[in-house]
């Protein structure tokens, strides 16, 4: 296994109470805890799983991050779509190695970051936001989990510029109207594939579905995931205080040539 060096992301996790930190290894940088100060340059040339003792003498664990705990810590200025949903997203998107995948809302970049670790490196995403601050962020974010380099960052507003691509996997659109960027979604994606959205409320919900009807598309899903955690410790078994509950709706429809011609309802 090879060893730890300056600039890998590691979590430090103790055992105590599960406590974690996520890290970039830096020379001569330290880490705090309420467990006492780890410093960086004691960590290189360790390995992943092994243990290390704190200036205080508590026990630390030099983990691997997953990607689901690097979104949740991502840096951002924006709601982020959280891991619960990415999982889902990418199955219903139908995201493949090699995937050509067009994005507009990168906000902080936490989906950016997910959709890129996804294609491979033979993949491409195109990520579209209209602020060139937060256009910034998911970029410094897909830089700090090595991915950048299969992502275009695009400062523009669709609405009146449209996307660059055409004939993409997927499309996903995490932007306030989005009933507003449905021609722009239907441009650019190749018929047969699966356009993705996330709105928060039932309002928008209900300008979305006739929307997505009238620009051809067709099939369409809308839901919303639930997490709850358990505490594991097997004398007190039982689900934590604070569950995950409503962070978005998800939709998912798939893209035909030509008008539908009936409109789907949820009463038969």
């Amino acid at each position: 296994m090879p060893a730890l060096k300056h600039g890998d992301l590691v979590m430090l996790w103790s055992p105590k109470k599960g406590d974690s930190y996520l890290v970039r290894l830096t020379p001569k940088a330290s880490q705090s805890t309420h467990l006492g100060i780890l410093r960086h340059d004691d960590l290189a040339g360790l390995c992943y799983g092994d243990p290390v003792l704190s200036n205080t003498g508590k026990i630390f664990f030099l983990l691997k991050p997953s990607m689901g705990e690097y979104m949740r810590r991502i840096r951002r200025q924006t709601q982020i779509v959280f891991p619960k949903e990415a999982g889902y997203i990418l199955l219903h998107l139908s995201i493949f190695p090699g995937a050509r995948i067009v994005e507009c809302g990168s906000g902080s970049g936490s989906l950016t970051t997910f959709f890129a670790s996804m294609v491979g490196t033979e993949g491409r995403v195109f990520s579209y936001d209209r602020r060139p601050d937060f256009s910034a962020l998911a970029q410094a974010n897909c830089e700090r989990w090595g991915v950048a380099d299969r992502v275009e960052f695009k400062v523009r507003d669709i609405g009146e510029e449209g996307f660059d691509e055409s004939g993409a996997d997927a499309v996903f659109l995490d932007v306030q109207a989005p009933e507003d960027y449905l021609q722009q979604a239907r441009l650019a994606l190749a018929p047969g594939r699966q356009l993705g959205l996330i709105v928060p409320t039932t309002n928008q919900l209900e300008r979305l579905i006739p929307a997505l009807q009238a620009e051809s598309f067709v099939n369409i899903e809308i839901l919303e995931l639930f997490l709850r955690r358990y505490k594991a410790t097997a004398a007190r078994l039982r689900p934590e205080d604070v569950m995950v509950g409503h962070t978005g709706f998800l939709v998912f429809a798939t893209l035909v040539r030509g008008q539908a011609e009936v409109a789907e309802s949820g009463d038969e």
